[in-house]
Parts: C-alpha cells; structure tokens; sequence
C-alpha cells in the first residue's frame, strides 16, 4: 500500500530515539526460551516487559525524523513509512470513532533501536513491536521488518509493514475502548483472553486498511494510494508469519495451543481480513464470538 507522492507527513508525531537506547540483552528476567518465543511475537503484552528490567527509568532525549516529509519518503525509507502510517492512524481513527461518540487520544510512538526505556519497563529489541497502555505509545525498532521477513517468513512489502504498525494502534483502540486489560486477566490458550486481544487488534488493522486510501489527511488528500491484491497479500503473509502455531513449531517442533497468546496464522489472517471486508468495528467483537 504506497503513499501518495506529494502527501504531506507530520514527523512531529513520532519520537526519534535511535541511538539512545539502554536495553537489556535477551535471556534477562525472564527465561531465555521464553524470550525468543516473546520476540516472535507482535504486540507484547505489557507485564512481560516489566520482567527485563523495572520501571521508572529517567526519561531519555528524543527528536523527529526530520528527513520524513512527504509520502515519497515514506515510500523509501522505513522509519518514514512508519511516521507515514502514524500519520494515516491518527487521521482515521478520530473520524471514525466519532460516529460512536467515543473521543481518540493521540497515542505517542516512538522509533527506537536496540534498547529503549517506557512506561512498562526497559525493553530491548527482541520483544519486536509493542504497545504499553501506561504511557500510552506504540514503539517500533525498523529492523523489525527485516526481521519479519528473514527469521519468520513474511513476504515483506509496504503493508505488510503498516500491518504492524496499525495492529499496535489496534491496541490502542482497545485501550481507549476498556478491553485490553481481559489480555491479563486471561493470558493463554486458544480461546483465552490474551489471544482475543489479539486477534481483536487484527481485525482493526483491516479495518484501517479498509479506509486508509479514502480517508483524507490534513491537507484533504489521502495519505496512501488504493490498496491492490499484492498489498494485501503481503498483510496476510506477515499476519501469518506471526501466528502462535507457526512460531511455536519453528522454535520447537510442535504446536501447543494451550500456550497461545496471539493465535494461529490461520485465526490471524482471518481476522485482520474480516476487518477489511467489512470496514466495521462491530464485526471486531472477539470477545462475543464463539468460535475465533
């Protein structure tokens, strides 16, 4: 899904902390097998990051991306298609969330490498891309997105990256909404809680993906170009690529469904689809569904 050439992109909305970062090795806290399977994963829960180091850390410097002006740069560069996807959720969801009454805090993001300190702890890049509702931001290391494509299978491509990014967000939404606390209360199993999270944060990445093209950004024109079959593939190659039972049967050779907190590929491609099939929020409900 490429971005309109000549779009304007608002580099203010996302944090620059690259080269700034004091995270922890992998192994640190928490096992390492346990890690790695962490790492794998997209979207981790937020309690996890409090087991690699604690909370509280001083606050570290930050900037922009100043070089992430128009939608070109977003086509070109990683850390720009990241600002520019930002740049699209922000003028989305606000506007779609309205007809429901419900108001969108901006969330912060923040572009990171190596280690970075939040709200939920200090967190090292392995754990891959996460949203912490503490403070309230997304953070992405780009290299993620090599990663995705290297050690998990993805065919990469641009929406497969947004993909990511709009399932963080998706995290956000169910902040904002009061669901995201039921990934706590039941964290694990193929019809937990934690997976329903998950999935739920899926299907608004394709509810986003439905909109984005048509959705107008402040300048009136939209942020990125219709989406084709290719981009979508490419959605549902890295949805896939992150599915529990994929990872699991990687890492050890069998899939145990009783230690799901995301879902299969299968259940994630599905749901990320039905959001975009439908482009509505209420087809979303994870929570009443009886079968995921």
């Amino acid at each position: 899904m490429s971005f309109n050439d000549n779009v304007q992109l608002d580099p203010s909305q996302v944090q620059d902390r690259r080269g700034m970062g004091r995270g922890v090795k992998v192994g640190g806290g928490i096992g390492g097998g346990l890690i790695l399977l962490i790492a794998a994963l997209l979207g981790v829960n937020p309690q996890l990051l409090e087991g690699l180091a604690g909370a509280g850390q001083e606050p570290q410097s930050q900037g922009t991306a100043p070089a992430c002006q128009t939608g070109a740069d977003a086509d070109a560069r990683v850390d720009c298609r990241i600002t520019g996807t930002v740049n699209s959720l922000n003028a989305f969801w606000p506007a779609y969330l309205q007809q429901y009454n419900v108001q969108y805090p901006q969330p912060e993001t923040v572009i990171f490498e190596q280690g970075v300190s939040t709200g939920c702890g200090t967190a090292s890049s392995a754990v891959g891309p996460f949203y912490c509702p503490t403070d309230t931001t997304a953070y992405f290391d780009p290299g993620f997105f090599q990663e995705l494509v290297d050690r998990f299978g993805s065919s990469g491509g641009p929406l497969a990256q947004e993909y990511v990014v709009a399932h963080e967000f998706g995290h956000h939404i169910q902040n904002v909404l009061g669901n995201l606390d039921q990934a706590q209360q039941d964290p694990q199993g193929p019809e937990s809680g934690a997976v329903r999270v998950e999935l739920q944060a899926d299907c608004y990445a394709g509810l986003w993906a439905k909109h984005a093209s048509t959705q107008p950004g402040p300048d009136g024109q939209p942020f990125l170009e219709p989406l084709t079959q290719q981009d979508l593939n490419d959605a549902l190659s890295a949805a896939s690529a992150v599915g529990d039972d994929r990872i699991q049967e990687a890492a050890t050779g069998r899939v145990s469904p009783e230690a799901w907190t995301h879902g299969s590929s299968e259940q994630r491609q599905r749901w990320f689809y039905k959001g975009y099939e439908t482009g509505d929020i209420n087809q979303c409900d994870t929570f009443s569904a009886p079968t995921l």
